[in-house]
């Protein structure tokens, strides 16, 4: 197996380049590094992969003049993940973006809010454990307790409840 030697100085000086921009602070070249350092990767896989030869579809040739399909589709794999990673960097400088911008970022009080913060305390009415108790946690609270039955599975066994016919189903019938 020979490595063409044009492709595996571009690797080098993809991969040297790439890692010298991930270095740096500034977030738009560390993006730049990365697609670099993905770029070489990609052809150091593909240059891994062997030598290149015919299609390796069946029937077409014989198996030691086909390519072989792995690497390809570790590439196709490779690129997938470098897009959805950029993808992610360049929310991330976006967000940094708008985080430097002055000003406009924060959220602007209203007058409501502000009343509250000059306010010494706020004012709350006290419930009774006899209010709460009286007051009914659900809407139709009312319809179980009408029935005169404190235990709830047996109200939705019998179908007490609206919708409920004890078989988890709101439907009467068997259908189908």
């Amino acid at each position: 197996m020979t490595l063409p030697l044009a492709l595996l100085l571009i690797m080098i000086v993809l991969y040297a380049v790439g890692v010298y921009l991930l270095l740096d602070r500034s977030l738009t070249r560390v993006l730049l590094g990365f697609l670099l350092v993905g770029n070489a990767t990609n052809l150091l896989i593909f240059l891994m992969g062997g030598s290149f030869g015919v299609a390796p579809i069946y029937g077409t040739a014989e198996a030691n003049e086909m390519s072989d399909p792995l690497p390809q589709a570790f590439v196709l794999t490779s690129i997938v993940i470098t897009f959805g990673v950029s993808a992610f960097i360049l929310a991330l400088i976006y967000r940094a973006w708008r985080l430097a911008r002055h000003g406009e970022d924060e959220v602007q009080d209203d007058d409501h809010d502000a009343e509250l913060t000059a306010a010494e305390s706020l004012t709350t009415e006290e419930v009774t454990d006899e209010e709460l108790a009286q007051t009914p946690e659900f809407e139709d609270e009312h319809e179980v307790e009408d029935s005169d039955d404190t235990d709830g599975a047996a109200a939705i066994a019998r179908g007490a409840l609206p919708g409920a016919n004890g078989r988890g189903s709101s439907h009467e019938g068997s259908g189908s």
